[in-house]
């Protein structure tokens, strides 16, 4: 059975919208408050964004303990409100709250609880490309991110030795309006490209690429780190919060990952960081381990564990 709970996000400065705003929002807390008198949960779990406040809010007001989880390497609106009204913050990604004294002692680190496609891929050892072998690149950027891929991506590959495009192998999701003219400059330089708006097969094909060049959303930094594949990384920029810089930050700090801001993120900066990296394929299995030993497999296991602990049961 699912229960819906009526939530809204509170966005811009228009008054109307922020009065619609709080008045769902309370009648949401309402609802759950009901909801959670009815059903007597143990524990309330949130996991982030607008949607999370209503009940756990109600759960504060109920009595029930709670516990907030935090996908990303820094709070959101929504889970920072939130963060002084739970018993723990259990974080993906290590060093969110490290200077906040005050949050970190109830912070515990369990990371994202992970699909079994991933824990499939992540069986999958990584092995660095063979000196003037096939060097296998994929290149994602989700709905918000695949623009700026099909932009700077051909440009760069357009700048690459002549001899290196014969050891490309090139799989890149491009959205429908890009699609011929990205598919004109890889036809053109004869590269062995696969296109595609959307893979539903992306585990297995983090795993068998040798780089990746993304978006540094949560789920796709946490799934790097899972799988342990090295990463070029290009933040969305423009968030309030800078969450996916802070994202890339984590696997750029143990030299899992490059990031590069978007301002920086150039055809010229991108053909540069492929042509080295086909020139040290010992550097790319050393990114692949470092993102490997920032990774955890048994997220869910552990989130489990802290909501057992928060629940005393």
């Amino acid at each position: 059975m699912i229960d819906v709970v009526s939530s809204e996000t509170a966005r811009g400065r228009n008054p109307f919208q922020l009065a619609y705003a709080g008045l769902t929002l309370a009648a949401g807390t309402l609802s759950a408050y009901r909801l959670i008198k009815r059903l007597k949960p143990v524990a309330v779990v949130g996991f982030g964004g607008y949607p999370t406040l209503p009940p756990l809010v109600a759960a504060k007001f109920a009595g029930v303990p709670s516990i907030i989880h935090e996908a990303n390497a820094v709070l959101g609106r929504a889970n920072r409100f939130l963060s002084s009204r739970v018993r723990a913050i259990a974080t993906s990604l290590p060093g969110v709250l490290d200077r906040d004294p005050a949050l970190a002692g109830k912070t515990t680190t369990v990371g994202t609880p992970m699909r079994p496609a991933i824990l499939a891929a992540a069986a999958v050892k990584y092995a660095a490309p063979e000196v003037n072998g096939p060097l296998r690149l994929l290149v994602v950027g989700g709905s918000q991110g695949a623009r700026i891929m099909a932009d700077i991506v051909p440009g760069a590959i357009e700048r690459l030795e002549p001899a290196l495009w014969g050891r490309l192998i090139l799989t890149q999701q491009v959205r429908d309006e890009d699609m011929t003219r990205v598919r004109a400059v890889y036809d053109k330089l004869k590269i062995n490209a696969e296109l595609a708006p959307f893979f539903t097969d992306l585990p297995a094909r983090l795993a068998s690429n040798h780089l990746v060049v993304s978006r540094s959303g949560a789920g796709t930094v946490a799934e790097l780190a899972a799988i342990g594949r090295p990463s070029i990384l290009v933040p969305l920029p423009g968030s309030i919060d800078q969450d996916q810089f802070a994202n890339a930050g984590v696997l750029a700090k143990v030299d899992g990952a490059i990031r590069i801001p978007q301002t920086e993120f150039t055809s010229d900066r991108l053909a540069a960081e492929i042509s080295d990296f086909a020139a040290e394929s010992a550097r790319l299995a050393t990114m692949a381990q470092a993102a490997r030993g920032a990774g955890r497999l048994d997220a869910a296991e552990r989130l489990a564990d802290l909501v057992v602990k928060v629940a005393g049961i």
